[in-house]
């Protein structure tokens, strides 16, 4: 088994139904294919570097999984034939990972999120003495700006 990462530029212009539809396909791919899905990230709608299918802007998505060559060639054949997929492109993470591997992963990911939504320890924001803090005089920035605009004139004048 190998580990990949997929990363597809969909219609930006797709609705939220048709959008959910094209990624459980996806999840659909790689369930069938006796695939591990590891993460399925969403980057969002960004500015594309050049024109594709006459779309400025795309949909990044980036789904990183566990499978064979099967696939890679399954999910790449399906985004090929879909209208709603400007461009893809395939990696290969790692060549030789065992399933087990890929489930460890998956748990530890899924630690690190849950970890991550538990709230924290509200924290009181720091207070500071207002008679601590001294006024900044604008006498010395009005100074200093007098000073630039006359060494200016002088050397306009020589």
């Amino acid at each position: 088994m190998r580990k990949y990462e997929t990363v597809f530029i969909s219609d930006p212009d797709l609705k939220d139904k048709a959008r959910t539809e094209l990624f459980d396909k996806v999840r659909n791919i790689i369930a069938k294919e006796n695939g591990i899905l590891l993460d399925f990230d969403e980057w969002g709608n960004k500015k594309l570097a050049y024109e594709i299918k006459k779309k400025l802007r795309g949909h990044y998505v980036c789904v990183t999984y566990g499978g064979t060559g099967e696939l890679v060639k399954e999910l790449e054949r399906n985004f090929g034939l879909s209208d709603d997929v400007l461009k893809f492109m395939t990696l290969l993470l790692s060549d030789d990972v065992t399933a087990a591997q890929l489930e460890k992963e998956v748990q530890e990911a899924q630690e690190d999120q849950d970890q991550s939504e538990q709230p924290e320890d509200s924290v009181e924001p720091e207070k500071t003495d207002e008679a601590e803090v001294e006024p900044v005089k604008e006498e010395a920035v009005e100074e200093a700006v007098t000073e630039e605009k006359a060494s200016k004139e002088d050397e306009k004048t020589e």
